[in-house]
């Protein structure tokens, strides 16, 4: 009965939507749509006094050589994946951690990814590499073809700096895969169709076909992974992850017999990992075992031994971290002598170093300022040194390297990309229509009262918005007299799963009412007025941004809705990720969901005789995540009822940086500006 509602549901929600053509992505009919407003935005803002200052400035940031080079830690070397002009593809390569603290390491090109595709015709994306602990020298490479989300895998030898032959390569599919040792992997892949369910030890010289099954997942589950966690020594236990609805998952223990044994702990627990034989989780929801009650948010472990000796009974769980009102996990991982524990402090980061004696664990707080995003990089079973990631919305990155008892050093900063000489931070407090109070920082040059203004968000998945250093908003913005403001609302992850659970599903309209709250907070101040304000989001916060423009058109003055979502009925149709976005937004098949989606999903509260802001509207034909059709539907819609717009799609995700962003601020300079 649910599936002929659905379908029934489904007709009634196309049959009275004039613009579903602009859902075929490369159909010529929408395609020469897409042109045609491409024009017309291109002379509307390139025909701007300041539009070639702006994309000077802008192609200066974007194309700067000074780039950090950030790496993973690999058995005293460093590996860093490279692009520049003489390497768009990118170039995979390595240095000596002793190099790497010198200001012009001596790289090592391992591959080549520009000379790969020419050489084979294709054209390949990197997509990352899986080296094997202790040594590092097998690796297990990702590519894409073209960009797409499956990928390919084939082995590569350091040594030789080539792939091997009749290696551990598998085809094009959605794979996870691990080593386990030099001679086995752990291997789960799509096998043709659909998510990720079968896992498979599979042994050198054998075919992909007759690798040994070892756990089949359940055709409801919305993915089926392994992960492996290896010690100093390389030697590995296998994990598997069973993703459910929802956030929920389990997690399942493989012996050296390949004998799989449920981690039997409550579905909400969130798994990070294995240090020190201890089985780590983070709680989304409170868990009562051993008489104790861990609370919503906590780090905690167990051994995974004694869990096994005792028959699959939890042992004594002892608490790394126990969250507080306004101070939750940002991130957790796992270095060699120590766990990392990134904190968000009223939405200000720090890093813990957590150590373990066999008892209990250990806290030291890591020296490290305090006024803005700390993000551990990267850290390895081998090595005992951490790289860690410093910056503010007024300091560029700074990467800093320490190890255990150590105070972090930097080795390595990016010189300033704007005069941020009189720069102004400050933290405020916003009362939503609830009463919850949302935090947004305001940064501003000097400026008082009635000033340009930006407003930011993202706020979903569970994603938390810390402090950046936005280089091109300090250059084209800032110094231009204007602000901006970056708001904490409910959605993501700033003060741990609760803050994300409380925007989500049927409550996804706490949403919106927060970023008005803040946009009226702002008013209300004095900082800005509607005239001078203006919105900017993208994917999620895309939706958040053409979200709150309508329903609050009086409120902004701009709104720059950059790879948005924006029809929230079909997004189900318009996506390969349609299981997240379920647990997120709520599933519009379901008619109790649909009635409540309804009221808030942007593209069908659109309202005739409403004026709205003039919308920029920015997006790709090829994203991975995000379709096209959601703004050109958009930017068509409000076209039709009379409200004016800017529409701009480029081929793919990258596109033109530089021009994406001298046109998005040169819109907003003439909307907010002028």
């Amino acid at each position: 009965m649910l599936s002929l509602i659905s379908c029934v549901l489904a007709v009634a929600a196309t049959s009275d939507d004039p613009f579903l053509w602009l859902e075929d992505v490369r159909g010529q009919r929408a395609l020469k749509w897409v042109r045609a407003q491409n024009e017309l935005t291109l002379r509307s803002l390139r025909s701007d006094d300041g539009y070639g200052e702006a994309l000077a400035a802008a192609s200066a940031i974007v194309g700067a050589k000074d780039r950090i080079p950030y790496g993973s830690l690999a058995a005293g070397w460093v590996h860093n994946f490279w692009q520049d002009e003489r390497h768009p593809r990118g170039v995979w390569r390595r240095t000596r951690l002793s190099d790497y603290r010198d200001r012009e390491p001596a790289w090592e090109a391992l591959i080549d990814l520009d000379a790969l595709a020419a050489s084979q015709g294709r054209d390949w994306t990197w997509r990352g590499a899986e080296c094997l602990p202790p040594t590092f020298t097998r690796c297990l490479i990702r590519l894409s073809r073209n960009g797409d989300e499956a990928i390919i895998v084939r082995e590569f030898d350091i040594a030789t700096k080539s792939f091997v032959r009749n290696g551990f390569d598998i085809g094009v599919g959605r794979t996870d895969v691990s080593w386990v040792d030099a001679n086995t992997v752990v291997v789960a892949t799509n096998w043709g169709k659909g998510a990720p369910r079968a896992v498979k030890l599979w042994n050198r010289g054998e075919a992909i076909g007759d690798a040994k099954a070892i756990y089949e997942g359940k055709p409801g589950d919305l993915a089926v992974r392994p992960v492996v966690y290896s010690d100093a020594k390389g030697t590995a236990e296998i994990f598997i992850i069973r993703s459910l609805a929802g956030s929920d998952s389990e997690v399942l223990y493989v012996d050296a017999n390949s004998r799989v044994t449920r981690i039997d702990v409550p579905r909400h627990l969130d798994f990070k990992g294995l240090h020190s034989r201890q089985v780590l989780f983070q709680t989304a929801r409170d868990w009562k075992v051993g008489g104790a009650t861990m609370a919503r948010g906590a780090l905690v472990g167990f051994s995974l031994d004694e869990y096994i000796g005792n028959g699959g009974i939890v042992p004594a769980v002892k608490v790394l971290f126990t969250p507080e009102p306004r101070i939750a996990i940002a991130d957790v991982t796992l270095g060699r002598d120590a766990v990392y524990l990134s904190l968000l402090d009223n939405v200000k980061g720090r890093t813990n170093e957590v150590t373990y004696d066999g008892q209990q664990w250990f806290w030291r707080r890591m020296t490290l300022p305090d006024t803005g995003s700390v993000e551990v990089v990267s850290a390895s079973p081998v090595d005992a040194e951490v790289l860690i990631k410093f910056e503010c919305f007024v300091t560029p990155d700074r990467l800093y390297i320490a190890s255990k008892g150590k105070v972090p050093k930097i080795i390595k900063s990016l010189p300033d990309r704007f005069d941020a000489g009189a720069v102004e931070v400050a933290q405020y407090e916003a009362v939503s229509a609830d009463g919850t109070r949302i935090p947004y920082f305001f940064v501003r040059r000097g400026a008082r009262g009635n000033t340009p203004t930006l407003l930011y968000a993202y706020g979903g998945f569970q994603v938390s918005t810390t402090p950046w250093y936005w280089s091109t908003a300090g250059k084209l913005w800032l110094e231009k007299g204007g602000a901006y403001a970056v708001a904490n609302v409910r959605g993501g992850g700033e003060f741990g799963p609760g803050w994300h659970e409380a925007a989500t599903r049927e409550r996804r309209q706490r949403n919106f009412d927060d970023l008005a709250a803040v946009a009226k907070d702002m008013i209300a101040r004095g900082f800005t007025s509607p005239r001078r304000l203006g919105v900017i989001g993208s994917s999620q916060g895309g939706l958040l941004a053409t979200g709150a423009f309508v329903q609050n058109p009086d409120l902004f003055n701009a709104v720059s809705a950059q790879l948005p979502l924006t029809d929230m009925l079909r997004y189900k149709r318009l996506s390969t990720d349609d299981a997240n976005l379920i647990a997120e937004y709520g599933n519009p098949d379901d008619p109790r969901q649909r009635a409540i989606i309804t009221r808030w999903s942007p593209y069908q509260n659109v309202r005739v005789g409403v004026t709205y802001p003039r919308a920029f509207f920015l997006t790709a034909t090829r994203d991975e995540r995000v379709h096209p059709g959601h703004a050109r539907k958009m930017a068509a819609k409000l076209d039709a009822f009379g409200q004016p717009t800017l529409y701009f799609e480029t081929p793919d995700t990258a596109g033109t940086r530089a021009e994406q962003l001298a046109l998005t601020f040169t819109y907003f300079r003439q909307q907010l500006m002028d």
